[in-house]
């Protein structure tokens, strides 16, 4: 398999691909070894997970770069999803403890009953990661599955390999025996045969129609499923905004890691009195981003990860809003030269007839609507098949809960965008997906519990 530089082209490197037997062996060591891991005192994990988090460190910059090299992440995103790691790690080792323990509903001497909820691993993760976060979105699957006891077998994404050997490798260095945490390399079909092994649960990070050919896989099976899938992220702009900032913020979140993530804006609701001059800062706003080598630390607009997306995606999108009426307000082509870049586009005199304002974009597109009421806004922004965020802009704290509470998200944001947190739950509605990451409910997805009727 050969990895590439979205920015030039060029080969980074030539890797072996798993083969079936080489996916069989790992899953069959990964369930010889989790037996002595889940038995292993939680000190022991946690102290494992703490020299990851010294690594990750001590390592950042050259993880960055090769973060940048491979994805096409501007330097200065990599950096910080490397340092955002580091909270995440943190949030898990201080809940984990809690998480774990037994809860003791009953205890009654009279009766001479005690009546207890254990928590036990799950035993055996299949986790098929994305590659536009693979810090990000990988370590919300691997470290509270670690931490819980049980094994990982972990498929990054073929666009994000060189990431994914890179976790394996400080997640070795950091103590975490061989068996229990495995990478293997490979395109889609390897994560296809990964999903043949009797394993105990699959965490799937991708798209919609991906997620739905991985729940059939192991739907005979009973095989636990968390997907984690795409979204149409509405945000809707009041007419009560100081409007110059909140454009820069609205673009920020539709263009920033070129708009590549499942959270990204991906359409904007205007009200229609703050209309024209939100208009004119988002397109002062993005015509001012700097598109170029990721390595550059002046870049904000990098290439696609994948070269296909232009093609298929954002040119399909934009040809159907123009021939419908929109007009391109920004960009609106690839760009020349080597490397997969495409200039970063903005459309208005959109509708919801128009594939850009329904289907997913995950790119440096973003389509611009104005509406006349709150409740319209409301309409619009439930009109979609998705369900993961939302977000509102207004100094109004109570209009925006109430804008939030209509709109059927995961997750609601209240003048901010683009945001995840580890101490908050992240979890999609409809095709956005299944089950949660992150919060308490992030570390439980990792186990199950089992009663005990002790009567002594």
């Amino acid at each position: 398999m050969r990895v590439l530089n979205p920015a030039t082209g060029d080969v980074l490197a030539e890797l072996a691909e798993a083969d079936p037997g080489t996916v069989a062996a790992a899953v069959a060591r990964a369930r010889a070894a989790q037996r002595d891991w889940a038995a292993a005192p939680l000190e022991t994990r946690a102290a494992a997970i703490r020299r990851f988090r010294a690594l990750v460190l001590e390592r950042g910059e050259d993880l960055a770069r090769t973060l940048s090299r491979e994805v096409g992440k501007p330097i200065r995103q990599a950096r910080s999803e490397l340092a955002g790691v580091v909270p995440r790690i943190d949030f898990f080792l201080d809940a984990i403890r809690d998480a774990v323990a037994d809860d003791v509903v009953l205890a009654s001497a009279a009766e001479r009953l005690e009546e207890r909820v254990a928590r036990e691993p799950l035993g055996v993760i299949a986790n098929v990661s994305a590659w536009n976060y693979p810090w990000y979105v990988g370590a919300n699957v691997f470290l509270p599955a670690l931490l819980t006891g049980n094994a990982v077998v972990y498929k990054p994404s073929e666009y994000a390999t060189l990431t994914g050997l890179a976790i394996a490798r400080t997640l070795a260095d950091a103590g975490v025996p061989e068996g229990v945490f495995q990478a293997l390399v490979g395109p889609g079909a390897v994560g296809k045969l990964l999903l043949e092994q009797p394993i105990d649960a699959v965490c799937f990070t991708g798209s919609h129609a991906t997620g739905v050919a991985v729940a059939t896989a192991v739907a005979a099976r009973l095989v636990k499923v968390q997907l984690e899938l795409g979204g149409k992220d509405p945000v809707y702009v009041c007419d009560d905004v100081d409007v110059a900032p909140v454009a820069a913020a609205v673009a920020e979140g539709a263009f920033y890691n070129t708009g590549q993530s499942c959270c990204a804006v991906e359409r904007v609701y205007v009200h229609a009195r703050a209309w024209t001059p939100f208009v004119e800062a988002f397109v002062e706003a993005v015509r001012g981003y700097v598109v170029g080598e990721p390595l550059d630390a002046r870049t904000d607009i990098g290439p696609l990860a994948r070269r296909e997306l232009a093609v298929e995606v954002l040119e399909a999108q934009i040809a159907d809003a123009v021939a419908r009426g929109a007009r391109v307000r920004s960009g609106g082509t690839r760009l020349r030269g080597p490397g997969f870049f495409f200039a970063p586009t903005v459309l208005v005199d959109v509708d919801h007839e128009m594939r850009v304002m329904r289907d997913e974009t995950f790119g440096p597109l973003i389509g611009l609507m104005p509406v006349a009421s709150d409740d319209e806004a409301v309409a619009l922004m439930n009109d979609t098949a998705y369900g993961l965020t939302a977000a509102v802009y207004t100094p109004d704290g109570e209009r925006a809960r109430r804008i939030l509470r209509a709109v059927d998200v995961g997750t609601a944001y209240w003048n901010c965008c683009d945001r995840v947190s580890p101490r908050l739950p992240w979890t999609g509605r409809r095709a956005s997906g299944l089950g949660t990451t992150l919060g308490r409910d992030g570390i439980t997805t990792f186990l199950r519990p089992k009663a005990w009727h002790l009567r002594g």
